[in-house]
């Protein structure tokens, strides 16, 4: 019976070594693959924020302006934003075990060659090469998030890595500015780069792109993660992605405009807050190490949060409420807050300030990525890598804008106004968000075709 066989063959590939007479507890190798995506997040964002502290330094060896230092920090965003799609569709096509050990190796070399530039044109080109490297990161997270935990963790599984995100972040300040004070900044970038590439070796010998291929997921756990799922074939590399039916969803649309709002508001406290801080708000070094990791720490509590309310959530109140309304709550306090900090004179207070207009900006997190996965399914790769591609965008115009406003305008208010008017354009873009709503019509025919067998 060629039915009988496929069977036997599938339990025979994928089926973990249990005895039928035993009744197990359910392994936890799914929350180990969270401690090696905890130390990515970390990682990324050290090695992302490491030009933010280290950038007064280097721009009084290379005499930068202004709007020389917002194109530097641009460099990075724009070719991040660029190969996001690419490297979320090899996530797609082969499988995130590959594309994140590609992604990890390529953007610590290229952290490593910061340390060897020589001019602004140098710093340019590296921190282009660098973006292109890092493009794909967290679209294959999701990717392996997807595979790895039922739909019922994956807001809170996500949010593990955004909690990496933000202490990552916060460690960069304190830790970049204190190894300035005892060696050149070239140094860090080596040190920083090498990091990333010792965790690339963990994650390769560890990761297998599907539970059921690693031998640290017995049935149980197995039994616990695919008990939501719809169909077998969510779980299939995908070969081929319908490209048109991605560029012309609205769905797709608003998701992408949706997150362009949030990585303009973003890249401020990645490129320009420790230069805000000394500069705008005269605080001292010691003091800037600190404030400027006071956003991040918000950010982690906002992070965890995050994942554990859309989840939450959606349970009680369904998609739209869980996703939809996050987002747009988040946003409006956040533009609130923002308008607040151009106009307050205590330095303390705007920076206190921008820590909580951060926090509930990072409070839409989860709900942004959690969407992607309700209407990607198993184009999970690429529709994260188009909503990080369209967001970056506003990532790279961000360090621009302020950058000009600085130099041309000679003004700090300005930039806030504009970051709080983006956040009313994002609140518009979740409204318009159906969660419910598949990017690719074939997958409700998958759902379909699960439930007749």
């Amino acid at each position: 019976m060629p039915g009988h066989s496929q069977s036997v063959t599938f339990s025979l590939k994928y089926a973990p070594m249990t005895s039928p007479l035993i009744h197990t507890q359910p392994t936890r190798g799914r929350y180990k693959l969270l401690g090696l995506i905890f130390l990515l997040a970390v990682i990324t964002y050290l090695d992302r924020l490491c030009i933010s502290a280290a950038m007064p330094r280097i721009a009084a060896e290379f005499n930068l302006s202004p709007t020389q230092k917002g194109y530097v920090f641009s460099a990075f965003t724009f070719a991040y934003a660029a190969f996001e799609i690419p490297s979320g569709w090899l996530g797609d096509r082969f499988g995130a075990r590959l594309a994140l050990t590609r992604i990890v190796m390529w953007w610590s070399a290229f952290t490593i060659l910061t340390g060897a530039a020589f001019g602004f044109w140098s710093l340019i080109f590296i921190r282009f090469l660098f973006g292109a490297g890092e493009a794909g990161a967290f679209p294959n997270i999701a990717r392996a998030v997807s595979r790895w935990f039922p739909p019922s963790e994956q807001g809170r599984a996500m949010s593990a890595s955004f909690i990496g995100l933000a202490v990552g972040s916060a460690m960069t300040a304190p830790i970049v500015l204190t190894l300035l004070e005892r060696q050149s900044w070239r140094w860090t970038f080596v040190e920083f780069g090498v990091v990333g590439a010792l965790w690339c070796i963990a994650w390769h010998r560890w990761f297998r792109n599907l539970p059921e291929e690693h031998k640290a997921v017995n049935e149980a756990e197995l039994k616990l993660i695919r008990a939501e799922q719809t169909g077998k074939n969510d779980l299939n590399l995908s070969h081929q992605v319908p490209w048109g039916t991605l560029f012309k969803s609205k769905n797709m649309i608003f998701i992408g405009f949706m997150y362009f709002a949030y990585a303009y508001g973003l890249y401020f406290y990645i490129t320009w807050l420790p230069t805000y801080l000394l500069e705008a708000r005269g605080f001292s070094t010691n003091s800037t190490k600190w404030l400027s990791s006071l956003p991040w720490v918000v950010s982690a509590f906002a992070f965890a949060l995050s994942g554990w309310l859309t989840d939450r959530l959606a349970k009680t109140k369904g998609l739209k409420f869980a996703r939809c309304g996050l987002g747009v709550t988040g946003y409006a306090v956040s533009a609130i807050l923002l308008v607040a900090v151009a106009q307050v004179k205590s330095n303390l207070l705007a920076a206190l300030l921008l820590a909580v207009a951060f926090g509930f900006q990072t409070l839409t997190i989860s709900a942004a990525w959690a969407v992607c996965l309700d209407v990607g399914r198993r184009h999970a790769g690429v529709v994260t890598g188009f909503m990080n591609t369209v967001g970056n965008f506003g990532g790279t115009l961000g360090p621009i804008v302020i950058g000009y406003a600085v130099k041309e305008w000679g003004s700090w208010s300005m930039p806030f106004y504009l970051m709080a008017a983006v956040f009313v354009f994002g609140m518009a873009m979740w409204l318009l968000i159906d969660p419910y709503q598949p990017i690719f019509k074939e997958e409700l025919n998958y759902e379909k075709s699960a439930i007749n067998a």
